[in-house]
């Protein structure tokens, strides 16, 4: 929010002699934090001033365009009192007129940051130049740069410094203001909030505070269906009005210092008003409506033009404004088009209504609209200032544009009453840990426009511009906030001895080292998913992980719930890679999903306690699941090539073997069987189990996934529950223990059905060979004639070794022998010759 701070000082009153940097300082320590002081005038330097007129002789010339040569009276700002000779293009003003004038040596901040610009005395369109007659974007007031600035006649004379009177000297402020702190978005809610931080100031002036005609039954029609949308709906209308009047200079310069683009009078002053009161205007070309007013919910696949020209399918869920020629409008988000304010307008018709913020903001979401309206609408605005609002903005038509009161008044129903809080006297004191008495408390409460009630325990009731103050705890922070947080006391709490690394903290360190030395990067990836990456990764219908939790406030309309695998956003930053030239990716992630329970919404307890335990069991209820789980994806080539061979293409090995990896570094050994999961391709897709539960999968990505994501195909991922893991590994590992005896080497080829996995014959060979092995290694895989048709040959290494002596002449083949037999046994294999 950006306010001029003489449109601040308009409504209340500072000490003399206070500075604008003792404003911000207080307003930053009571919650409006400063982003910026600004002035219009801070980049131009030298001389500007008032300049009148004395003649102008229009000179066409050959490109087409006609240049105005002008003698300016300067007055004795050019040294000499002579009057300036200076080429101007505009022709928007006369002899007699005042103009703003820099004289050579000025310096001009330039137009869409061009920079600087410096003016001198030069030689065009056959004349000597000295100087510059100025529009408001040289200056840098607006975009204006048709015409040329023509100053109120009584604006001063000749040679006087121009600076005060186009208010380029004039401060603005701009705030950051939080979203439940809706009230500052008006120069009444920051005046009142310098009121109660600026200590000394006082005569707070509230532009809200008007007599307003009452009701009557001669003013426009209005029929309200959904009250609980549109809880006050008033209209006045202004008839006669000139629709070219002139906006105000001071409006102009208000509405562009807050940071709006004059338009026309009539909209200006809406606008204006909006940036005073806080509260949006909306105004008709009243010769445009037909019947009454009515305000009720869209019907599914109605549409309307809006004033941006978007021609827009409504929802059931949107409040609209109709007349008998159908919808005119979105209340509180944008008008529409049928019923637009124009150049030929005479008659106005003034709506200021007081609409539901919630719906507000669910309908500007939806429909992708963003205005200083809703903006303000969508955070909640003071319900009980609709007929002065609308008062105010009729009176400065009548005023600025020639137009008359229509003695017709309407207003519909009522505003709503603010709820009374129960708030503990002593609330603040405990929560801040400063001697704050129960009467500070009920002063400062008071200060920012409560009602407050009762002792011991106060009955507060919020003022109506303060939506955001629904619980105690809300109200406790007015007092600590006004009391000054830079009193509250730092305590420092005394740290426990240093334990190091938790156990948990330690593994997950162990798993990144390895996933690291493995030469995969690590990445971080929004946990926020919708429907199309859902769709994307080719999830059925019943896919448990379609069950999500949805956000009630998402960042993206397109991702609004939260995840419950890595996979799309690790996808996601793979393809990106990939489209951005890095083909050979190999990336990992560790992070939560989240699994909902639909336990119903969890309880908001008290902070000036420590929860029981009950509670604290109650709100792990409430939670969602959030298992962590380790994702990785790679794709391109697995090695490069060179002179040393040829490259290596990822595979779904690739993916099964990072999982034994860090299952490895974990003290684990994963037990590896087909399966078939999305997004996997059939057939080459791995279920990976430890000590019989299932942690996860692991394969290659199938080919319409990875065309989703933007990958080549042959990409392949893995995902585990990462939590199970952990739980089962083992924390402090033994050291290794080897042997100095020598090494018995058996080789087997096994001949199985193509359906078994070479995981369950490796299983069988490791039980049958028992203690003595040493490891084994499946290094040759064949089909082919020599097997049979549905036959595979593998072919294992295997290695034994005793610890504590040789192994005797048969020892090992007597091992090997019993590994086939239960091999045989288990999976039917046949001993190839």
């Amino acid at each position: 929010m950006k306010a001029p701070l003489s449109w601040i000082l308009d409504h209340v009153d500072v000490p003399a002699g206070t500075t604008t940097d003792e404003i911000t300082d207080r307003l930053t320590l009571t919650g409006l934090k400063l982003e910026a002081i600004e002035s219009a005038g801070r980049d131009i330097t030298g001389p500007l001033v008032i300049g009148r007129v004395l003649t102008m002789e229009p000179e066409p010339q050959k490109n087409g365009k006609t240049i105005n040569w002008c003698t300016v009276d300067v007055g004795d700002a050019n040294g000499t009192g002579e009057p300036q000779g200076i080429v101007c293009g505009a022709h928007n003003f006369k002899p007699g007129d005042l103009v703003a004038t820099v004289l050579p040596g000025g310096v001009l901040p330039g137009s869409h940051g061009s920079g600087p610009v410096e003016i001198g005395a030069r030689k065009t369109y056959g004349h000597l130049s000295a100087g510059m007659i100025c529009s408001a974007q040289e200056l840098g007031l607006g975009d204006d740069h048709d015409g040329i600035i023509v100053l109120p006649a009584d604006a001063g004379e000749p040679g006087q410094d121009v600076r005060p009177v186009l208010g380029l000297d004039e401060e603005t402020i701009e705030f950051e203001i939080n979203p439940d702190r809706a009230y500052a978005l008006s120069i009444r809610g920051i005046a009142r909030e310098v009121l109660v931080s600026v200590e000394g100031a006082s005569n707070f002036r509230d532009p809200a505070v008007r007599d307003t005609p009452a009701a009557n039954a001669d003013g426009h029609s209005v029929v309200v269906d959904d009250a609980e949308g549109c809880p006050v709906f008033v209209a006045r209308r202004v008839t006669g009005f000139d629709p070219a009047a002139p906006t105000p200079d001071f409006m102009v310069q208000r509405i562009t210092a807050a940071g709006m683009r004059p338009i026309s009078l009539a909209v200006d002053i809406t606008n204006y008003v909006m940036l005073e009161t806080g509260r949006p205007i909306h105004g008709y070309d009243a010769d445009k409506l037909t019947g009454a007013i009515v305000v009720r919910r869209a019907r599914d696949g109605e549409r309307l033009t809006t004033l941006d020209g978007t021609d827009r399918t409504l929802d059931a869920g949107d409040l609209v404004v109709t007349d008998d020629s159908g919808i005119i409008g979105l209340g509180g988000v944008m008008g529409g088009e049928t019923t637009e304010m124009s150049g030929t307008t005479t008659s106005v018709l003034v709506e200021s209504a007081h609409w539901d913020a919630v719906s507000m903001f669910r309908t500007g979401r939806r429909h992708k609209i963003t205005s200083e309206a809703g903006k303000r609408n969508e955070r909640g605005v003071d319900p009980t200032i609709c007929e002065a609002a609308a008062d105010r903005v009729v009176a400065l038509l009548v005023e600025h544009g020639g137009g008359q009161a229509d003695p017709g008044v309407t207003v519909v129903g009522t505003p709503p009453a603010m709820p009374v809080i129960d708030v503990p006297g002593d609330l603040a004191a405990r929560v801040s840990g400063m001697p704050i008495t129960e009467e500070q408390s009920i002063e400062c409460l008071r200060a920012v426009g409560c009602d407050v009630d009762g002792s011991g325990t106060l009955s507060v009731t919020p003022p109506p511009w303060r939506p955001d103050l629904t619980d105690a705890q809300d109200f406790s922070e007015e007092v600590i906030r006004l009391v000054g947080y830079d009193r509250v006391p730092s305590v420092l709490p005394t740290p426990p001895s240093g334990r190091g690394l938790t156990r948990a903290q330690q593994l997950r360190r162990r798993v990144g080292r390895t996933l690291a030395g493995d030469g995969f990067v690590e990445v971080v990836t929004f946990p926020f998913v919708g429907a199309a990456d859902l769709d994307a990764l080719g999830l059925p219908a019943d896919d448990a992980r379609r069950d999500v939790l949805r956000l009630s406030n998402p960042l993206s309309a397109e991702a609004g719930s939260m995840t419950t695998t890595l996979l799309p956003g690790l996808l996601r930053a793979a393809g990106k890679n990939v489209g951005h030239g890095n083909t050979d990716v190999a990336i990992f992630e560790t992070g939560t999903v989240t699994l909902p329970r639909h336990s119903g919404p969890a309880a908001i307890l008290p902070v000036d306690r420590r929860p029981t335990d009950e509670e604290f069991a109650a709100l792990d209820a409430a939670l969602p699941a959030q298992p962590l789980h380790l994702a990785v994806v790679a794709s391109g080539e697995a090695t490069s090539g060179g002179w040393w061979g040829d490259a290596r293409p990822v595979t779904w090995a690739d993916a099964v073997e990072a999982v034994r990896s860090v299952s490895a570094a974990l003290g684990l050994e994963v037990s590896v069987s087909s399966a078939d999961r999305a997004p996997w391709h059939p057939g080459r897709c791995a279920e990976l189990s430890v000590d019989g539960a299932v942690i996860g999968h692991a394969g290659e990505v199938h080919p319409t996934v990875c065309q989703a994501f933007g990958l080549p195909k042959r990409a392949v991922a893995a995902e585990v529950d990462l939590d199970l893991l952990l739980e089962r590994a083992v924390h402090l590992r033994q050291a290794p223990t080897f042997s100095s005896y020598p090494v018995a080497k058996e080789d087997v080829a096994l001949v199985v059905d193509t359906s078994v996995p070479a995981a369950d014959v490796e299983a069988a060979l490791r039980e049958g060979a028992g203690e003595l092995l040493e490891s084994i290694r499946l290094f040759d895989v064949y089909t082919g004639d020599q097997v049979g048709e549905g036959k595979k040959s593998l072919a294992y290494a295997l290695r034994f070794r005793a610890l504590d002596r040789t192994l005797k002449e048969g020892e090992a083949a007597a091992a090997r022998d019993a590994a086939v037999a239960l091999a045989a046994e288990r999976t039917g294999a046949v001993q190839r010759a």
